[in-house]
């Protein structure tokens, strides 16, 4: 049945995988609309149990998946091409690190940059430790818990799946799904309903973890339009900006990567360079970068107590409502993300891949939340304060980017252009979303019919209506409670990932033989061995006398010599060895060669 209704809709998909995905989003939806206070209490009740009892679990994965990824690129593995040994990377880097940037975490830099660091000035993670709020100590322990959170744990939880897919994809030629991953433990079962299962959750929770940031970027979109021309704040003008971003994106995404999301990816980052070099001239200069030196400092210096911490004395609840949420909000994106980096990573070492994908955007982020908090702080201490109050106080996240910039010249052009940074931003999720979650659908990167592309982006648009408008909590409650759940099937799948992973390399690559060294004779010092001598044959039988003694250390035989396994050695010829005429190939007096 489900087969005849794909050839009538004339989709090119598989039709267990589209349509078991497209059955649970749109129960999800309905229930939402029909069955609300219901489905909010169930909701609520669940991940109120996961912060409870598996917190640590989410806190405890992302360090173990950073220390794993440090090790493959170090390891001899990360000298393996992400494709055929003879070719080159397909994109540039400038272009390479564009498109990541806007479809990892551009959204997120827009929306946390100045609300992350006043939330924790203004309401300290540690204040059970005696950390003061709006203090110089809060300011210090709020920036290192804002790079904990959007620097390297963040793009580890998008670089592990993207190596996986990059991998099976490029090297082994498998379809790019999520379940091509599991192909070393599953075999050809990864086609059948263990495969296709994994394939499910896995796009289900796609478009909720992108539905949660277009929730989120909806809020702020509203927030700065709601001071710049003064509209509402309510359901009505929600509605109505989930609906352009989503109609944008399906604009993007039927133009393709290189037409739609390639072009927008570079005009991003284009803009939110210019608007930060913006904040860096017209803010507190001298003060921002001095104080990104000694953050960046601070933060190394923490991070090993910071990537454990799990609040275990105070239990505040605090790492409930920020670092859980953050991990498992940003591994719902790790499926699309990663299929999406790994398709513009091709021709790269697995090496260079982990570098490019953890470090670069870690730098550029390290620089984006140091000069937006440094800026901010200087607000706070030196110019009368208030975003601290908006920001905590009213619970006004969402418009703390549009309150920052009302302390700088042209604030309200330069907030119009915020907007549409954000909206842009949305727009490049979406549609980098839609088009991976098809090729998860499809199973391969070929044409395929534009409405099925269509219909992923709308289906992130009604999920996040759902979430945002519709449901019993409020919209940010909402988005966390949900998101929570979503998460955990993906912090499982991760640690299979790894094994699956490290098992296809170690088939692929081979053993390597066990290093030999060379020998080396037994010392002893000049006098035992001049004792030795003069004893005679009465204590002869107390020494191995076929064991060789020396005084100066002594190798029995020359180190070994080791050569490329990869590379063949080449075969001489046998009367290769007179003179130089002969070896070299050159003409002898008589013009003739040796040869």
């Amino acid at each position: 049945m489900l087969n005849r209704l794909h050839d009538t809709l004339k989709l090119r998909t598989n039709p267990a995988i589209f349509f078991s995905s497209a059955a649970v989003i749109i129960l999800f939806v309905l229930a939402t609309i029909f069955f609300t206070e219901a489905l909010d209490s169930g909701v609520s009740v669940a991940s109120d149990w996961l912060l409870t009892n598996l917190g640590w679990f989410y806190i405890l994965g992302v360090t173990v998946f950073l220390v794993f990824l440090i090790y493959i690129a170090a390891s001899r593995y990360g000298r393996a091409k992400l494709g055929p040994e003879d070719e080159a990377p397909e994109h540039s880097n400038g272009a390479w690190f564009a498109m990541l940037f806007a479809a990892g975490i551009g959204s997120i830099l827009m929306f946390w940059g100045v609300a992350e660091p006043v939330s924790h000035l203004g309401d300290p993670p540690r204040g059970s430790l005696g950390i003061e709020p709006g203090t110089v100590e809060a300011a210090a322990d709020a920036m290192n818990f804002t790079y904990y959170h959007f620097t390297l744990h963040t793009w580890t939880i998008f670089t592990l799946p993207a190596l996986c897919f990059a991998y099976f994809i490029h090297k082994r030629n498998l379809p790019p799904r999520v379940s091509s991953i599991f192909q070393p433990i599953l075999g050809e079962k990864i086609h059948g309903p263990i495969g296709k299962t994994i394939d499910v959750v896995a796009i289900i929770g796609t478009v909720f973890g992108v539905a949660v940031s277009i929730g989120l970027g909806t809020l702020q979109i509203n927030g700065g339009l709601a001071q710049v021309i003064g509209i509402p704040e309510n359901a009505l003008w929600q509605l109505i900006i989930i609906g352009v971003v989503c109609g944008l994106a399906t604009v993007s995404v039927s133009l393709g990567l290189d037409k739609g999301i390639k072009v927008l990816s570079n005009i991003n980052i284009v803009v939110a360079v210019l608007l930060l070099i913006f904040i860096v001239v017209l803010g507190p200069t001298l003060f921002m970068f001095r104080g990104i030196f000694e953050s960046l400092g601070s933060y190394i210096q923490s991070l090993p107590e910071l990537a454990l911490w799990n609040d275990t004395f105070a239990d505040t609840g605090w790492q409930n409502t920020w670092t859980v949420f953050y991990w498992a909000w940003t591994i719902t994106w790790s499926p699309f993300v990663g299929i999406f980096i790994a398709r513009i990573s091709r021709g790269r070492t697995i090496r260079q891949f982990v570098i490019g994908v953890l470090a670069i955007p870690s730098a550029f982020s390290v620089l984006w939340f140091g000069v937006f908090g440094y800026a901010s702080f200087d607000i706070e201490f030196n110019q009368g304060g208030g975003l601290v109050d908006r920001v905590v106080g009213d619970g006004d996240i969402p418009g703390a980017l549009f309150a920052f910039l009302q302390h700088y010249p042209l604030s309200g052009p330069v907030s119009v252009i915020a907007i549409i940074l954000v909206v842009i931003f949305f727009v490049t999720s979406v549609d980098s979303a839609a088009l991976v979650v098809d090729t998860m659908n499809n199973g391969h990167e070929d044409f395929n019919p534009l409405p099925q592309r269509i219909f992923w982006a709308l289906a992130v648009a009604v999920v996040t209506a759902a979430l945002l408008v519709f449901s019993g909590s409020g919209g940010l409650e909402a988005l966390q409670s949900t998101i929570i759940l979503v998460g955990l099937p993906f912090f499982i799948i991760a640690y299979f990932q790894i094994y699956a992973l490290m098992r296809a390399l170690r088939e692929d690559a081979g053993d390597l033989p066990r290093v030999r060294m060379r020998r080396w004779k037994k010392v002893l010092p000049p006098e035992e061995v001049e004792r030795r001598d003069g004893d005679g044959d009465d204590f002869a039988h107390a020494y191995d006398e076929e064991e060789e003694v020396v005084i100066t250390p002594e190798a029995v035989e020359p180190a070994p010599e080791f050569r490329d396994p990869y590379v063949d050695e080449p075969k001489l010829k046998s009367r290769r060895h007179g003179t130089l005429a002969s070896r070299t190939g050159s003409k002898g007096k008589d013009g003739d060669t040796d040869d």
